[in-house]
């Protein structure tokens, strides 16, 4: 009896699983559309590439692999790659902690301008801070000739270390400014009142407690850092990088064998570090319980603290702006570093090479914000709400996504949807599908947080009196989520307007994209009009942003209202 218990117990568990779609037909059609489109989307792809690295020809082979390790510049651009990745990582984690730090646990002056302008470069293009530090810094950069710096090189992994962190701390920042948020103060201050001084109080309490968000934090940046595609592509120089070796392997060189090669060995550790982060990092838990409900209060720290942080705070975000002035002045002036007359040439020209791509871009984006918001609330339902076998597969490939490379992603669609039943080359839906399995991952996290705050007895109790899923769906739960809904489209939708590592390989002469037109213009040194474009994105993109936080805002103020 005692062996046979467990048998029933896993037997009783599946049964539900199955018993429940059976009797749900509308769930059990959910989950079969979702489980489909994830693998025709994410997993497919994937397996495209993986498959002509091993197979170039008739036969299995591991030749192509072979030949990258021993090139010596292949192996050295994988590892550059983790290289830039490791530094980008621990200086992002530590400037993002600064800022979440500060924020949270100081009363610094202007900490709503910091919580504003920390979220800068999540909306801007991956390579406008790129643009930036060339005409800052480049061999015409106005702080190069300035202070007489004639043989100072930017290009390489010092510049491509300063970009990528400027552009990438704010994930770190929001990653731990929820954790430090979350850690009752009450424990640093009972230390505080036992005679601790604050620095033992930081040593022993603070930072233990933020460990997993700074792992977690460091973990997403180098994800980031390695699939990181226009920032080498333009700054890298002589220091190659994986992500653009791969690029141009596969349509420079039309090797795509040893670019798909070059694309599974660029996503090893990307997928390593997102393993780590999603089932070790966010399964550690540091939770204090307490009993009794805590409100958030501000710890006073010493004035050198205060100020140091505040001075420290105040450079990184004058260097943010500085970095987003340049981008305007060079929108204005005639040649950057050489004449710097008032110039409405720019626009002109950036108007005729660029009206086709914003209006592609801006059609591309508005399809696909609606479907990927839409789509992740329903798998973030089901996930949370329905029990059904297979969902922690599911709900895996769903994240998927998140952890793979853009440059694999754009190769696995060229090799998946290049030919027939499934010929989507050059039109706007391949582009429109990336988006929506891009930046889905987004949505369903921010979903799933929202329904495990809300009794699922308010669903249970429409579904008792006869509604079905979808109805409850529909007009109840949906509603209830509003704010992370809007969240996940102004994602998506910001995404949708900057993304380039993937969509570049997807773009064709009917549909194009803003980002590779910036990305071009900045390749062949017209910084003018690549300002210009820029700009143009940065205020479309911005534009969204308001009208989301109206909405949201809408939304709280009715909800506290009643």
């Amino acid at each position: 009896m005692a062996m046979a218990q467990p048998r029933r117990r896993r037997s009783r568990l599946g049964g539900v699983g199955w018993w429940q779609l059976k009797q749900d037909p509308i769930l059990l059609l959910t989950v079969l559309l979702v489980g489909a489109a994830l693998l025709l989307f994410i997993v497919y792809p994937l397996v495209r590439v993986f498959l002509l690295s091993i197979k170039p020809g008739d036969k299995f082979t591991v030749d192509i692999y072979r030949q990258v390790l021993n090139s010596w510049w292949l192996r050295q651009s994988f590892y550059n790659s983790l290289l830039l990745g490791t530094l980008t990582a621990t200086f992002s984690t530590i400037v993002g902690f600064i800022f979440a730090f500060a924020l949270n646990r100081t009363d610094i002056p202007l900490k709503g301008v910091f919580g504003q302008m920390v979220q800068l470069p999540m909306i801007s293009p991956p390579f406008m801070f790129t643009l930036s530090v060339i005409l800052l810094l480049g061999r015409n950069g106005i702080v190069t000739k300035a202070l007489g710096l004639g043989n100072f090189n930017i290009y390489g992994l010092n510049g491509l270390v300063l970009v990528q962190t400027i552009s990438m701390f704010p994930i770190a920042f929001n990653t731990l400014n929820g954790v430090l948020q979350a850690i009752n103060p009450d424990l640093e201050e009972g230390a505080l009142d036992l005679g601790a001084s604050r620095w033992a109080v930081f040593r022993n309490i603070t930072l233990p407690l933020s460990v997993p968000g700074l792992a977690s934090a460091w973990l997403l940046v180098f994800v980031n850092s390695l699939a990181d595609f226009a920032n080498p592509m333009v700054l890298g120089g002589t220091f190659d990088v994986l992500s653009v070796q791969a690029y141009l392997q596969f349509t420079g060189m039309f090797n795509a064998p040893r670019g798909t090669a070059l694309a599974v060995m660029l996503l090893l550790p990307a997928m390593t570090a997102f393993m780590v982060q999603r089932y070790w990092v966010a399964r550690k838990s540091y939770v204090t319980v307490t009993g009794k409900p805590s409100s958030h209060r501000i710890l006073k720290v010493s004035p050198w603290l205060r100020w140091g942080l505040f001075a420290a705070c105040s450079l990184i975000i004058l260097v943010i702006l500085a970095f987003y002035g340049t981008v305007i002045a060079g929108a204005f002036v005639k040649t950057w570093g050489v004449d710097f007359t008032f110039t409405l040439e720019h626009w002109r020209y950036a108007w005729d090479v660029g009206l086709d791509s914003i209006k592609s871009t801006l059609t591309l984006a508005a399809i696909a914000t609606p479907v990927t918001g839409i789509f992740a609330m329903i798998v973030a339902f089901i996930l949370v709400r329905k029990q059904f076998p297979g969902k922690k597969i599911l709900a895996f490939v769903s994240m998927l996504a998140f952890a793979v490379p853009g440059t694999v992603v754009g190769i696995g669609y060229i090799l998946a949807f290049n030919e027939p039943p499934l010929l989507l080359s050059g039109t706007a839906l391949i582009i429109v599908l990336c988006f929506v399995f891009r930046e889905m991952p987004v949505g369903i996290e921010s979903g799933v947080a929202s329904l495990m705050q809300i009794d699922k007895s308010i669903e249970e109790a429409s579904t008792n009196l006869g509604a079905s899923s979808s109805y409850t769906f529909a007009k109840i739960t949906l509603p209830l989520i509003k704010p992370a809904f809007l969240s996940g489209l102004f994602f998506a939708f910001a995404r949708s307007m900057t993304a380039v590592s993937a969509i570049i390989f997807l773009v064709s002469a009917r549909w194009h994209h803003l980002t590779v037109l910036i990305l071009s213009q900045t390749e062949i040194m017209r910084l003018g009009a690549a300002s210009v474009l820029s700009l143009i994105l940065i205020i479309i993109v911005l534009g969204a942003f308001a009208l989301m936080r109206l909405a949201v805002g809408d939304t709280i103020n009715r909800q506290l209202a009643k």
